[in-house]
């Protein structure tokens, strides 16, 4: 991950893409209600990934994906579902950085996006996790 910067990326920008949301402590012993969202819950896929719905439609979805996915640290970030027979999900997607995730959704439902958005504040404001930047765009 790149080193710490008092930068401010905003969402929305291309910036924002390269952004990760970092949890502050490990997911044990399937302990995660903290991180329900809209009523939903964080179900084990297998050992140490879980998946919920963050939004999902016909023609566009994103799951909350919960995983030790960067070295040791656990982070959220987003993937893309296969849904047949309308609610039998048979595929997911590689993951999707979280601000990319964010900016996806707020093309489509702004409003969405920003209860999401309010989802991370939220974590963050508890001390549960923080933004990262995984790569800088001037990088690439």
């Amino acid at each position: 991950m790149a080193e710490e910067e008092n930068v401010e990326i905003t969402p929305g920008s291309e910036e924002f893409n390269n952004m990760v949301f970092r949890l502050n402590q490990p997911v044990v012993n399937g302990n995660t209600e903290f991180l329900n969202y809209a009523g939903n819950k964080l179900e084990a896929l297998q050992d140490d990934i879980y998946v919920m719905p963050a939004y999902v439609r016909d023609d566009f979805n994103l799951f909350i994906v919960v995983s030790k996915l960067i070295a040791d640290d656990w982070i959220i970030a987003f993937s893309k579902a296969k849904i047949e027979n309308g609610n039998e999900i048979t595929d997911l997607s590689e993951p999707i950085p979280t601000g990319q995730g964010l900016n996806m959704l707020g093309e489509r439902e702004p409003e969405e996006a920003n209860s999401l958005l309010k989802y991370f504040n939220t974590l963050i404001e508890s001390n549960r996790g923080e933004w990262r930047l995984i790569q800088r765009p001037d990088q690439k």
